[in-house]
C-alpha cells in the first residue's frame, strides 16, 4: 500500500507544479484555471515528455555545488539574508530528505525555475521554455516571447520549403549529382574511367577534375572511394600479366594457385559492384524530389559498403607487391608474414588464401616423404636435388634451399623432411632395396584417409609433424636394417679396426717379418704384385684367414706416390674396398684419414719390430765372454761399456715406444671404438650414424697426435722414429763387429789347422776384405783394429744418446700444454716417477 501511495505522489506533484506555473501567467482577475482544460491538459503532457526523456543538464550531479552556486547568485544581487535562509533550508532538506536519491535534480529544478521565472519579464528564457502553451490557429499572430515549445502540425509545409531550398544550394554547389558521382566511383572501382571520375597517370590515382565544380569534402570521398580501383588495377594487372607469361616457370604451381586465389577473391568483388550498380539507379532521398524508395546508395553509404572490400584489396595489393618477383616456398612464406594479423578478418582472408597458395607445397612434401619423389618442375620446393655419383647421393645429392624454405615450417622440421626423402632415394639408388615402400605403407595406413587425399595443409601442422615423424621412424628403421644386416656395416668397421688400425696382432706380426726384407729396398723396385701375393701369405698364416672371405678380398696393398730415395717402409700401406653403399660412410676423405693413421701407426710397429729385433741381436748367449780373455784389459772394459751403453739406451727407447703404444693402442683404439659401438648401437638413423663414425675417426686423429694442434708433437715424434731406425742399425753394426771379431780370435787360438780349415779360413778372409773388414793378420793387430771400433761405436751411440734425450724431453715438455685430456695422461705414463721432469724442471 506505502508503495502505492509513494507511486501515486509523484503525478501528483507534478500536476501541482503545473497549475501553479500556469497560474502565474494568468491575468489578476481571471477565474482559477481548470485543471480539464485542453491547455492544462497539454502542459502536464508536455512536462510529462521532458520528465521522461533523455535530457541532461550540463551541470555535475553535485547537490552541494548547486547550493553554492545559488547561495553566490543571491549574495550577487545584494539579498544576503535570502542566500542565508537558502542555505538553511538546503541544509534541512540534505539532512531530512533521506528518500530523495536525485537531490541535485531537485535543487537544479528549482534554480532553472527561478530563473525562467526572471527572465520571463525581460526576454524569453534560455535554458527552460515556459509551460505556455498558445493555440494553434493563433500562433503565428503572436510573438514567441515566453519562449514554449509549440507541438503541433506544419499548415504551410516548412519542411518542404527547406528541402526545396536545400536541393537548391546543392544544385548551386556541385555541377554533378550525387547519383553520377556514385556510377563514376562504381566504375573507377573495377578499373574503368567514368564520366567525370578519371584515371590520373602521372598521380597514378583515381580523381574529379579540377575543371568540374563539387564541393571539396565530396572531392575527398570520391578519391578515398576511388583508392580501391587503384588497388583493383595493381592486382588485375598482376593477374593478368602472370598467366600471359610464357614460360610457364616463370610464374610456377604456387604463383599460378596465387594468381587462382585472387581471381576468385575478384569474382566475389565482382559480385558485390553488380548489387551496387543495381542500387545506385535508385534516386537518393533529400536531393532528389522524386525519391520514393529507401534502397538508394549515395556516397557515404557507399563508403559503408566498400570499407570490407577495401581492406581486403589493399591487402591484396600489398601481397602482389611483395610477391612479384618471389616464386615458390619464398612467395608462400611472404604471404605467411600477412596472416600474423589480430583482425579475424583479415586474418580468416589469409587463411583461406595461404590453403590455395599452399597446396601444391604440401603435395611435394607428401609425395617425398612417402615416395621420395621430387616433383619440382619450377624449382619451387625447399629440397633441391643434383645428379652425383651413388657414392655421394647421401652427402651431396640432396640439400635445402634454405630461400625456398616457407616461414610456417621449421628449419628441424624441414631437415626431417630432407632425411626421410633421402633415406628412401638411398634405399632405392644404393641398397637396391624395395622394403621402405611398406614401411610408407604403414605410415599412411596409420594416418588413414585424411594422409591418402594429401589432406593436410596450411594450418595444419601436427598433421605434417605426425606423418613426417611417423615416415622418418620407420624408413630410418629399415635403412638401419639394410646397413647392419645386409650389408654387415659393424663387421666391416670392424675389419677396418683389426687391419688398417693394425689391431689384428699377429697378422701384423708375421706381415711385418715377411715384407720387411722386401721393403727395405728402394721403392721404385718392390713389385706391388709380389706384396700382394706376401699379403695373402700373412692372411693365411695367422687367425685371419677365419674372417668372412667378402672382408679378406676387400684387404689389398697399396703403395703411396714415392720419390726418389724413398724405401719400400715410406710408401707401403694397406687400404680397404668399401663398396656400395658403405662408400657413403667410407668416403675417399675418410679412408684418407684412415690412410694417414695406418701410416702413423705403421712406422710406431715397424720401430717396435726394430727394437725387437735389437734385443734378440743383444741377447747375453749370443756372446761368449771367454773368447775375448786374450784381449788386453783396456779394450775388453771399452767392450764391456760400450755393450751397457747400448743395451742402456735400448732399455730407454723401448720404455718410451712400449708405453707410447700401449697408450695409442688402448687408450686411443679401444676407447674410441668401445665408444663408436655404443653410440652405433643407439644411432636412428644415417645421419647418427655417419656422426659416429666421424667423431669416432677424429677421436683417433687427435688423440693419436696427428691432429691440426699437435703438428709439432707429430714431426718430434716422427724425429724420434727415425733416431731409433738409426740406433737400430749401429747396434746390428756393433753386433755384427762383435761376433766377426769372436769368430777371428777363435780362429786365431786353434792349433792344428788341415786343409779344409785352410780353405774355409781363406774363403773367411776374402769375405771379409769384400766386406772392408778391419780385421787383419795378428794379434796386436787384431787388438788395434777391435778398440778403434769399440771407440767409434761408442762416440755413435753417445751421440744417438744426447740426441734422442734432447728429442725426448722436447716430445714430453709438449705434453702437459696440450688441450687433449688423453695427451696429458701421456706424459704421466711417460713419467711417472718424474724422471725427466727432474731433468728438465722446466716440465
Amino acid at each position: 500500500m506505502e508503495e502505492e501511495e509513494d507511486q501515486q505522489k509523484l503525478p501528483d506533484l507534478v500536476k501541482e507544479l503545473v497549475q501553479r506555473l500556469l497560474s502565474q501567467n494568468l491575468p489578476p482577475n481571471s477565474p482559477p484555471l481548470n485543471p480539464n482544460s485542453p491547455e492544462f491538459i497539454n502542459s502536464l503532457r508536455y512536462a510529462h515528455r521532458i520528465l521522461s526523456s533523455r535530457l541532461t543538464p550540463s551541470v555535475a550531479p553535485d547537490a552541494a555545488a548547486i547550493a553554492d552556486s545559488i547561495k553566490r547568485r543571491l549574495a550577487a544581487h545584494a539579498r544576503s539574508s535570502e542566500a542565508l535562509s537558502f542555505a538553511d533550508l538546503f541544509s534541512k532538506f540534505a539532512h531530512k530528505a533521506q528518500s530523495v536519491n536525485n537531490k541535485w535534480a531537485v535543487i537544479y529544478l528549482l534554480k532553472i525555475i527561478s530563473e525562467d521565472r526572471h527572465h520571463s519579464h525581460h526576454q524569453p528564457p534560455p535554458l527552460l521554455p515556459n509551460l505556455a502553451f498558445s493555440q494553434p490557429a493563433t500562433h503565428h499572430h503572436k510573438p514567441w516571447t515566453n519562449g514554449a515549445l509549440l507541438i503541433s502540425k506544419d499548415p504551410d509545409n516548412r519542411r518542404d520549403v527547406a528541402f526545396r531550398d536545400f536541393v537548391a544550394f546543392v544544385r548551386e554547389e556541385n555541377e554533378v549529382s550525387e547519383e553520377a558521382l556514385v556510377r563514376d566511383v562504381l566504375y573507377a572501382c573495377q578499373g574503368v574511367d567514368g564520366k567525370f571520375v578519371k584515371f590520373e597517370s602521372e598521380s597514378k590515382r583515381y580523381a574529379v577534375p579540377d575543371s568540374v565544380r563539387v564541393p571539396r569534402a565530396t572531392r575527398s570521398i570520391v578519391h578515398s572511394l576511388c583508392e580501391l580501383g587503384v588497388l583493383f588495377r595493381n592486382v588485375s594487372g598482376y593477374i593478368s600479366q602472370s598467366m600471359d607469361r610464357f614460360p610457364a616457370e616463370d610464374v610456377g604451381t604456387v604463383g599460378q594457385a596465387f594468381c587462382s586465389a585472387l581471381q576468385d577473391e575478384l569474382s566475389e568483388y565482382y559480385k558485390l559492384l553488380a548489387v551496387l550498380e543495381a542500387q545506385s539507379s535508385n534516386p537518393i532521398p533529400l536531393v532528389s524530389e522524386s525519391a520514393t524508395s529507401g534502397n538508394y546508395l549515395s556516397l557515404r553509404r557507399l563508403a559503408v559498403w566498400l570499407a570490407e572490400p577495401m581492406v581486403k584489396m589493399r591487402l591484396m595489393a600489398d601481397l602482389v607487391e611483395k610477391c612479384r618477383v618471389l616464386r615458390g616456398g619464398a612467395m608462400a612464406g611472404a604471404i605467411h608474414l600477412h596472416a600474423q594479423h589480430g583482425d579475424p578478418l583479415v586474418h580468416e582472408f589469409m587463411r583461406r588464401l595461404l590453403q590455395r597458395v599452399c597446396s601444391s607445397l604440401f603435395e611435394m612434401v607428401r609425395r617425398w616423404v612417402l615416395e621420395g619423389e621430387l616433383e619440382d618442375i619450377f624449382a619451387e620446393f625447399f629440397i633441391v636435388g643434383q645428379p652425383v655419383k651413388a657414392e655421394s647421393l647421401w652427402r651431396e645429392g640432396y640439400r635445402l634451399h634454405d630461400a625456398m624454405l616457407p616461414l610456417f615450417i621449421s628449419p628441424s622440421l624441414a631437415q626431417r623432411i630432407l632425411r626421410t626423402g633421402k633415406s628412401i632415394n638411398f634405399l632405392r639408388v644404393c641398397c637396391e632395396d624395395r622394403g621402405w615402400a611398406d614401411a610408407a605403407t604403414e605410415v599412411v595406413d596409420d594416418k588413414g584417409a585424411a594422409s591418402r587425399r594429401g589432406g593436410f595443409g596450411y594450418g595444419e601442422t601436427d598433421t605434417l609433424e605426425f606423418l613426417v615423424d611417423e615416415a622418418a621412424k620407420r624408413i630410418d628403421k629399415h635403412l638401419l636394417d639394410v646397413i647392419f644386416k645386409r650389408y654387415k656395416f659393424k663387421e666391416h668397421c670392424l675389419a677396418i679396426k683389426r687391419y688398417l688400425l693394425l689391431g689384428q696382432g699377429d697378422f701384423v706380426q708375421y706381415l711385418m717379418d715377411i715384407v720387411g726384407p722386401e721393403l727395405s729396398e728402394p721403392a721404385n723396385t718392390i713389385s706391388s704384385f709380389k706384396l700382394s701375393g706376401l699379403l695373402e701369405t700373412a692372411i693365411r698364416a695367422s687367425n685371419a684367414q677365419y674372417d668372412d672371405p667378402d672382408i679378406l678380398d676387400r684387404l689389398r696393398v697399396k703403395m703411396m706416390p714415392h720419390e726418389s730415395g724413398d724405401r719400400g717402409w715410406d710408401v707401403f700401406s694397406l687400404e680397404y674396398d668399401a663398396r656400395v653403399p658403405l662408400d657413403t660412410v667410407f668416403t675417399e676423405s675418410v679412408m684418407a684419414r684412415y690412410l694417414r693413421i695406418f701410416n702413423f701407426l705403421w712406422k710406431l710397429r715397424r720401430v717396435e719390430h726394430a727394437l725387437t729385433g735389437t734385443w734378440k741381436t743383444m741377447k747375453p748367449n749370443c756372446i761368449t765372454s771367454n773368447s775375448f780373455t786374450r784381449l788386453q784389459h783396456a779394450v775388453k772394459m771399452q767392450l764391456v761399456s760400450t755393450l751397457r751403453r747400448c743395451q742402456v739406451l735400448w732399455v730407454e727407447i723401448n720404455h718410451f715406444i712400449s708405453n707410447l703404444q700401449y697408450y695409442i693402442m688402448f687408450e686411443v683404439l679401444e676407447v674410441s671404438w668401445s665408444n663408436f659401438v655404443s653410440e652405433m648401437e643407439v644411432a636412428e638413423d644415417l645421419d647418427d650414424l655417419l656422426a659416429a663414425h666421424e667423431k669416432y675417426l677424429h677421436s683417433i686423429v687427435e688423440k693419436s697426435l696427428l691432429g691440426e694442434l699437435s703438428q709439432s708433437l707429430s714431426k718430434s715424434l716422427f724425429v724420434i722414429f727415425d733416431l731409433i731406425l738409426r740406433f737400430r742399425s749401429r747396434a746390428d753394426r756393433l753386433y755384427e763387429g762383435i761376433h766377426e771379431l769372436q769368430a777371428r780370435m777363435t780362429e786365431s787360438s786353434s792349433s792344428s789347422r788341415d786343409q779344409n780349415k785352410s780353405r774355409t779360413r781363406k774363403q773367411l778372409t776374402d769375405k771379409s776384405a769384400e766386406q772392408g773388414s778391419w780385421i787383419a793378420d795378428g794379434r796386436k793387430a787384431l787388438t788395434q783394429r777391435a778398440g778403434e771400433f769399440l771407440r767409434n761405436m761408442g762416440q755413435d751411440l753417445d751421440a744417438i744418446a744426447k740426441e734422442y734425450s734432447s728429442l725426448q724431453e722436447e716430445f714430453i715438455s709438449q705434453l702437459p700444454v696440450q688441450q687433449h685430456v688423453d695427451l696429458k695422461f701421456l706424459f704421466f705414463r711417460l713419467d711417472f716417477n718424474e724422471f725427466y721432469r727432474r731433468l728438465c724442471p722446466s716440465m
